[in-house]
């Protein structure tokens, strides 16, 4: 048997994830959650719902949580951490208020926070902490309170984590070797991520972070590049790069990141590059801006102008990313002990931050936020 691990002073895991519809007739109802409070009319919702209806209406990534919180589990058992794994989506079944309700009346009071995202923004952080303080917020008004209220910790950010980074390293590999040999070592590689608002980008991460593109650009060009010179070093060839987005929304006169993968892959083929590994180091799982936007509409792109593409994996349910979430759980288990902890990451960037500053990812609008140095 395994050695049991130490996880107290935390008694539940929650994987907090954006939720997807799970039929046709979940879409509209799906976008109607997402979009709450902006006034967007139903036939508009429609609209943007064709992407899913593309796919009978089902959104991947319920599925792939499911994975997840499988390969989370059988993890923990394997290496004695005894540890309950709850999920909780922001937007659609299993919601997060009422998974909430569910572990408090199973007894869990200090509840430790995985969030589907692995990088500092407002949409990838401060927003799912404002929706744990919304959900809090709805127990207290249920009558819950005291210890019976869960007190909430969040993950710190993983994107530079080795067992993140590991298996995204082995999907562009893997995507070059798929390409043809003649165009193989003349592939360049699009690092993809979603686009966000430039305004959103510049104050992302602790307010000494807040500049051009702030923490959310800063941390994935670090990645980029640890996983660019991993590559080097397994393929023995310098394949050059970019960081590029995808999956804009929004008013068109709001500036957003750039530039958008269909664009970067025109100008590509207009400068001679024989062929492109498009590696979505932005995203957890193939959900459906992967496999629309990528898989769909920038693949189409590709084959119009005759460019020979193809795209890595996510890391999904990889153990080794279970792993690290394991990791992740203990370091923060220990620190909040008083521990010394040894953090784990690759690049220049280190470990981010336990607890999210005052300042940090700001909302347009102050709102309360839960886990964080400014939390109630």
């Amino acid at each position: 048997m395994p050695d049991v691990l130490d996880a107290s002073p935390y008694d539940a895991l929650l994987l907090l994830s954006f939720g997807g519809p799970e039929g046709p007739d979940d879409v509209v109802p799906f976008l109607e959650n997402v979009t709450r409070g902006r006034g967007i009319p139903k036939e508009r919702l429609k609209e943007v719902g064709q992407h899913y209806f593309l796919f009978g209406g089902v959104s991947p990534i319920n599925d792939q949580n499911r994975a997840l919180l499988d390969a989370l589990r059988k993890d923990f058992a394997e290496h004695g951490l005894d540890l309950p794994v709850y999920w909780g989506n922001r937007n659609w079944a299993p919601y997060l208020t009422d998974t909430l309700r569910e572990m408090a009346g199973d007894g869990r009071r200090r509840i430790l926070v995985l969030a589907t995202s692995a990088y500092a923004s407002y949409s990838g952080c401060r927003q799912y902490r404002e929706n744990l303080a919304d959900a809090l917020a709805a127990l207290e008004a249920e009558g819950l309170e005291g210890p019976e209220l869960p007190k909430i910790d969040k993950l710190r950010h993983y994107f530079n984590h080795p067992g993140f980074v590991e298996p995204m390293v082995d999907g562009v590999v893997r995507s070059l070797a798929e390409l043809p040999e003649e165009v193989r070592d003349g592939a360049h590689i699009a690092f993809c991520t979603h686009s966000i608002p430039t305004s959103a980008a510049d104050t992302s991460g602790p307010v000494e972070e807040h500049g051009d593109g702030g923490a959310y650009v800063r941390q994935h060009l670090d990645v980029a590049q640890v996983i660019a010179d991993a590559v080097r070093e397994r393929t023995g060839v310098d394949h050059p790069w970019q960081l590029v987005y995808q999956s804009r929304s929004g008013a068109p006169h709001i500036p957003w990141l750039e530039p958008d993968i269909c664009d970067h892959l025109e100008e590509r083929q207009a400068a001679g590059i024989p062929a492109v590994v498009m590696a979505p180091i932005g995203f957890v799982s193939d959900h459906m801006e992967v496999l629309y936007d990528l898989d769909t509409e920038a693949t189409a792109k590709a084959a119009e102008l005759g460019l020979p593409v193809r795209r890595s994996a996510t890391v999904g349910a990889d153990p080794r990313f279970a792993a690290a979430v394991r990791d992740l759980v203990l370091e923060r288990a220990g620190d909040e002990r008083g521990q010394e902890v040894a953090p784990c990451a690759l690049g220049t960037l280190g470990a981010s931050h336990n607890l999210c500053p005052v300042g940090c990812c700001p909302a347009r609008a102050p709102r309360p936020a839960a886990a964080g140095a400014d939390s109630p």
